[in-house]
């Protein structure tokens, strides 16, 4: 047969070939790309790391600021308690004093104020009977169709107060 004769011709021009076209991969990705590639991973490596540093450095700069800014936040907080109260004291020595006078100042314009409410109040009662009384009688007339004097609804109104 003449095909199985051939076998060794074409098994050593496609290995030639292949060997030929492995090796030029070989050259081309190996020797042209994966230094590149290598190239590339390293450095952004390298980056990373001194990004790390970095960001380590950094939160230690701020560990350390925010233990200065806490320190100095509870001073003040101490300054600010002790001068408030110091002016609550102050405030309440002062306000103590403004009492005593107001009360003293305060006592004489109460008898005279109790005088007035005692006149306002009487007088409010009287308004509020005559107030009353024409409701009274206005509602008489429209209800019961009667009409009915001023001095008489003002006696009913009166007696009515009087029972509560």
């Amino acid at each position: 047969m003449p095909q199985i004769a051939q076998i060794g011709e074409i098994y050593a021009s496609q290995l030639f070939w292949l060997a030929i076209i492995f090796g030029a991969i070989f050259l081309i990705v190996g020797l042209g790309m994966v230094p590149k590639i290598q190239g590339t991973v390293d450095a952004r490596d390298a980056r990373i790391a001194a990004d790390l540093k970095e960001a380590a450095s950094a939160r230690e700069n701020a560990d350390r600021l925010e233990a200065g800014y806490r320190e100095a936040m509870d001073r003040s907080r101490a300054d600010a308690a002790r001068l408030a109260a110091e002016a609550k004291a102050e405030a309440a020595r002062a306000t103590e004093a403004r009492v005593a006078e107001a009360d003293r100042f305060s006592a004489g314009k109460l008898e005279l104020a109790s005088k007035r409410i005692a006149e306002a109040r009487s007088s409010a009662q009287a308004e509020i009977e005559a107030v009353a009384a024409e409701a009274a009688a206005a509602m008489v007339q429209r209800v019961a169709g009667l009409s009915v004097d001023e001095s008489t609804a003002r006696t009913a109104v009166q007696q009515e107060l009087v029972r509560g």
